[in-house]
């Protein structure tokens, strides 16, 4: 997995209101939950701002990062975990970020990537790919950038599921059933079957005829 660098500023003023002042100073109200909880077995939350400049290639990136994320002076390794969006103008409203160890594992969306020619595109089928993203829990050094799928083997009709993947050390978390990508038949196909059953058909006539 990438790394990326973040540097952000303690902030003291919480809640709705302290979120809005945050934004009118053009900064983004940010949270880290840490590995401490509280007496009620909580996460401990620390309010934080960072500028756009700062996040601006960690959110707007295909990729996944662990992030050296520091706060004034204290340096920590996270995670972005959710990021809150205007619904109309679509600036960044809020970041959550979480603090990872080396052994406990996490949970994130990693990119997939198909590779390959799929033998029933070949045929004339259509490769379609359902999910760009799959749910994968491991200690972030066991998670990839992307997960490679090689497509080759599917014909026509066929898919690849969740529980297809087999990654050491990797438990994905998404529906086990849910479809990947899968070869579709298309007009060109379909004629072809057609084609293949028609001819089929007449060589079984032609032999009943000469029997």
């Amino acid at each position: 997995m990438k790394s990326i660098d973040v540097k952000g500023t303690a902030r003291s003023e919480f809640g709705k209101k302290g979120a809005k002042k945050t934004r009118k100073q053009n900064l983004i109200p940010c949270n880290l939950y840490g590995v401490e909880r509280d007496e009620k077995g909580l996460p401990v939350a620390k309010a934080f701002s960072v500028t756009l400049d700062e996040v601006r290639n960690l959110v707007y990136s295909p990729d996944i990062y662990s992030v050296n994320l520091t706060i004034d002076d204290t340096t920590v390794l996270a995670i972005m975990r959710e990021i809150q969006f205007h619904p109309v103008k679509d600036n960044i409203l809020h970041i959550d970020f979480y603090q990872i160890t080396e052994d406990k594992p996490i949970v994130m969306a990693v990119p997939i990537k198909l590779k390959g020619l799929a033998a029933g595109v070949k045929a004339g089928g259509k490769l379609k790919q359902i999910m760009r993203r799959v749910n994968a829990k491991a200690v972030y050094t066991a998670i990839p950038e992307q997960i490679e799928i090689d497509v080759t083997p599917l014909t026509i009709g066929k898919s690849f599921k969740v529980s297809d993947l087999k990654f050491e050390g990797i438990k994905f978390t998404s529906p086990k059933d849910a479809v990947i990508c899968s070869v579709v038949t298309t007009r060109v196909a379909a004629a072809d079957e057609e084609e293949g059953a028609a001819e089929e058909t007449e060589e079984a006539s032609e032999a009943a005829d000469t029997e």
